[in-house]
């Protein structure tokens, strides 16, 4: 693309990224789950949980989320740090879409694993000096998360070594990583560059890249998520991902 019209596209584009990275975006997505709390751990609990049911119609996964937070007593860190076998009946009848309460007990019992381990999920999404974007410390997280267990919830927490695009892990990375001043994204996460996050590539972002002439791949796969960062990183090296509200904000409210 030549770079009078990459320019062009940036000027368009941060435009956009602006008028949508904006508080009231919270109140319609299922990032409103974690800004109900204050405690780091409460909040990347409820990110983590929120986003993994993230497909499909936005009420309905914020009123998964929800039942979930209720569900763990709306004190998720602690439920999970002092969870036992019977502790997870409460689980029971829990379903959204194809994630159901087996699934979300094996996470509770995980993410026990996990804290036990390290005071924070970040431990296990550090990007090495010599990477370029999440690709293998998503799949170091899902080593630890699974633990080698051959269990149907691995569905549930997507592979980029498999090409998946891994929405929304790179979701609920934008999340606690980037640096927002308008308070959407919480940056609680200070050890991974913004400047390493991949988009969040779904149905609206990858339709508007297309209709932009950012995107040529077809497929929304890793392989087009890493198409998509290599040009929204030409028009902002250090914050790539801000342009995720400006796709999806154009798709999901413009009909673009």
């Amino acid at each position: 693309m030549k770079t009078s019209k990459i320019e062009n596209l940036k000027t368009f584009l941060d435009e956009k990224a602006v008028q949508y990275n904006q508080d009231f975006f919270i109140e319609h997505d299922p990032i409103q789950i974690p800004h109900r709390f204050s405690k780091k751990q409460d909040i990347e609990i409820a990110a983590f949980l929120s986003a993994t049911i993230a497909w499909g119609n936005r009420k309905s996964i914020i009123k998964s989320a929800q039942d979930m937070m209720s569900r763990m007593d709306d004190s998720p860190h602690d439920f999970i740090l002092n969870a036992q076998e019977k502790d997870l009946d409460r689980f029971d009848g829990f379903v959204h879409r194809t994630f159901n309460a087996f699934d979300l007990a094996y996470f509770i019992q995980a993410l026990q694993r996990l804290y036990k381990k390290e005071e924070s999920l970040e431990q296990y999404f550090l990007i090495y000096e010599d990477e370029i974007n999440p690709k293998f410390a998503i799949n170091r997280f899902r080593d630890a998360f699974f633990n080698a267990d051959e269990v149907r919830t691995t569905k549930h927490v997507s592979s980029p070594l498999k090409n998946s695009s891994a929405k929304r892990i790179n979701m609920f990375l934008r999340w606690m990583v980037r640096q927002d001043q308008q308070g959407v994204d919480f940056g609680i996460w200070k050890n991974i560059p913004s400047s390493k996050l991949s988009l969040p590539l779904d149905v609206h972002t990858g339709n508007v890249a297309r209709k932009l002439e950012i995107l040529e791949r077809k497929q929304n796969d890793w392989k087009a998520v890493e198409e998509i960062d290599s040009m929204l990183r030409q028009m902002d090296a250090e914050d790539p991902i801000k342009y995720d509200f400006a796709l999806f904000g154009l798709g999901a409210f413009e009909g673009f």
